[in-house]
């Protein structure tokens, strides 16, 4: 099911970038894009096991005072949690005022990290958790680990076992843990909300915890390193693919954090937001994370991602607010 998809077509409309950012696809072609086509043969094993330990984790979420009240009817705490690995990471947590919860939101953030949430909430009724990847923000910065995404993107990608992104997951499968142990209605829908890097970590982490019963992803990225990597892009994605240029087993380890590869586990209902033109997550690695997903879908279509340089910019980030609620609806 597509929605948005009478979009504008930025491709051939003057940009500042040194590349094209549809990449010479249209939709036709992207809605092609399938995932990779050797992923690796232990895959789900390794994600499952990783699930397991971060299970296993004493979260310990603390509450911290009330940082304000909206006028959206919503209180705003700080709050801390454990995740895997011993470290300690920041974040918020916004409740109803009127107390009544129904469901909860975990929701991420993209490869800047975040200094304060986003408090425009997918559905009313709900408890959602802000957590902050570890190493992205001022609540979560880690000894040794670059909050600057470029170099972020490349910390411990020598091994699967050692790859920051192995640990971004967990961090998102923590957040739950979290929010369930302090709002235990919560739990009654647990649903996940992500744009960018955490469209990408959320398409990681989401086929192996059964708790979520839906997901939003935004412009998901970390999707089909093998042809991600041929494309000149901006961002993080440009890191990877300068170490790709110099050390091309790099793929080796990418294959088991790739966002397309992880979709073709999930199989619980999932709302894509899609870019046709996008210079830092290039529209082939979206749309492949869109084309893989194994369970319901829903495709919106946006003229632009990571770019918000024309006129109908407002307007279209109206329209996805609207589906996404719909969506969760």
């Amino acid at each position: 099911m597509c929605q948005g998809c009478s979009v504008i077509v930025l491709a051939d409309q003057p940009h500042p970038y040194p590349f094209d950012p549809a990449y010479g696809f249209d939709l036709d072609a992207l809605l092609q894009v399938g995932p990779p086509s050797n992923p690796p043969a232990d895959f789900a094993e390794f994600w499952a096991a990783l699930f397991d330990r971060a299970s296993a984790v004493p979260v310990r979420p603390q509450v911290g005072p009330l940082v304000r009240q909206t006028g959206d009817g919503l209180d705003l705490y700080t709050l801390t949690f454990g995740s895997l690995g011993g470290v300690r990471l920041g974040g918020w947590l916004a409740l109803p005022s009127d107390g009544k919860v129904d469901r909860g939101f975990v929701i991420g953030h993209g490869y800047g990290g975040r200094d304060a949430p986003d408090l425009v909430l997918p559905a009313p009724r709900a408890a959602a958790i802000f957590p902050v990847a570890r190493g992205l923000g001022v609540s979560s910065l880690m000894p040794g680990v670059s909050s600057v995404a470029a170099e972020h993107v490349l910390h411990g990608i020598e091994s699967r076992d050692t790859y920051i992104h192995a640990g971004c997951a967990a961090d998102v499968w923590c957040a739950a843990s979290a929010l369930i142990e302090a709002v235990p209605e919560a739990a009654q829908r647990l649903d996940y909300v992500g744009g960018s890097f955490g469209g990408g970590i959320g398409a990681l982490a989401l086929p192996w915890d059964a708790r979520f019963h839906s997901a939003h992803l935004t412009v998901p990225s970390f999707g089909n390193h093998p042809l991600r990597v041929t494309l000149p892009c901006l961002g993080s994605g440009a890191a990877v693919r300068d170490r790709y240029l110099v050390q091309p087993d790099v793929l080796e380890v990418l294959a088991y954090f790739d966002a397309a590869t992880a979709a073709r586990h999930l199989r619980i209902p999932v709302q894509v937001a899609a870019a046709l033109f996008d210079p830092s997550v290039p529209p082939p690695g979206q749309f492949s994370v869109h084309n893989g997903l194994a369970g319901p879908k829903q495709l919106h279509v946006l003229a632009a991602g990571h770019h918000d340089d024309y006129p109908q910019a407002a307007g279209e980030q109206e329209k996805l607010l609207a589906a996404r609620a719909e969506f969760f609806r």
